[in-house]
């Protein structure tokens, strides 16, 4: 029996696994800012899926970034309270079992690669398939994979925060996500409508994407978050326009999909990443 859970800057996602190779309904619920508060909901929600029922590990993704034992939250500006806090010590004695912590896009990208979006075969003459998510929503996040295994990395990866304006220690976060958007605007994100404003969205985001596949190499770039598969969204199909436009280096670009996992991605990911760690043994 498995804990699942995927705690993001703005909701708590927990299910429960009997045999690690699927889940029961999920429970959602707010996450709230301050800490102790946050682990009293985190135990309340525990305490509804596993209905008394004990689990021998629970595993899932929270937004970073932490500490490299992955014990403790440093450095969050989306939940300042929760830093240096004994977040991993305090999940284990809700659940009462030992808790693996990975960061939440990690997760929702490793379910997109296995069971979503990326779920494609190698190219031909080739039996790995390198694959990117990239997430856009409150912030900016990403990971890269190996035939949908985390690449290794020391404190993860943060292709977010890669500075597209230089000059003024710009990162792309600051331009394309939510949290950017509603900041220049006055409103959420779903409350604009102006075409012209999405369409620079696309443009700006395309130009990190244009980074990214430069450093990564990726056969596939799967997008996910609110500002891609919301309504309104920055639209797939603007963004590799202007990618076409921008590339110089490579023959072809890699494939762009949206993601097709909705709000459960990293619950997906955390069945995987059980998986995997099963072949491991």
């Amino acid at each position: 029996m498995y804990l699942l859970f995927d705690i993001g800057g703005t909701k708590m996602r927990l299910a429960l696994s009997k045999d690690g190779e699927s889940f029961d309904e999920p429970k959602v619920v707010p996450t709230p800012k301050n800490f102790n508060e946050a682990i009293k909901a985190f135990k309340e929600a525990f305490d509804e899926v596993a209905k008394g029922e004990s689990v021998e590990k629970a595993v899932g993704g929270m937004r970073g970034p932490f500490n490299n034992k992955k014990t403790i939250m440093v450095n969050s500006s989306m939940l300042p309270d929760w830093n240096d806090k004994p977040l991993k010590e305090e999940m284990e004695k809700v659940v009462g079992a030992p808790v693996i912590i990975e960061n939440d896009t990690a997760l929702v990208g490793m379910g997109e690669m296995l069971s979503g979006a990326g779920k494609l075969a190698p190219p031909a003459g080739r039996g790995t398939r390198i694959g990117v998510y990239i997430t856009v929503s409150t912030g900016v996040g990403g990971a890269r994979y190996h035939n949908g295994v985390l690449d290794e990395n020391r404190f993860g990866f943060e292709p977010g925060h890669q500075v597209i304006d230089f000059k003024n220690n710009i990162s792309l976060e600051d331009l394309v996500s939510g949290t950017a958007l509603e900041k220049r605007e006055g409103k959420k994100a779903y409350e604009v409508t102006d075409p012209a404003i999405w369409d620079e969205l696309a443009k700006t985001l395309a130009y990190g994407l244009y980074n990214t596949i430069l450093h990564w190499s990726p056969d596939v770039v799967v997008l996910g978050g609110s500002m891609i598969v919301g309504d309104p969204a920055i639209e797939v199909e603007l963004i590799e326009k202007y990618l076409k436009e921008i590339n110089t280096k490579f023959p072809e670009l890699p494939e762009i999909k949206k993601a097709e996992l909705e709000d459960f991605g990293g619950l997906y990911g955390a069945i995987a990443f059980i998986k995997q760690q099963k072949e491991l043994k």
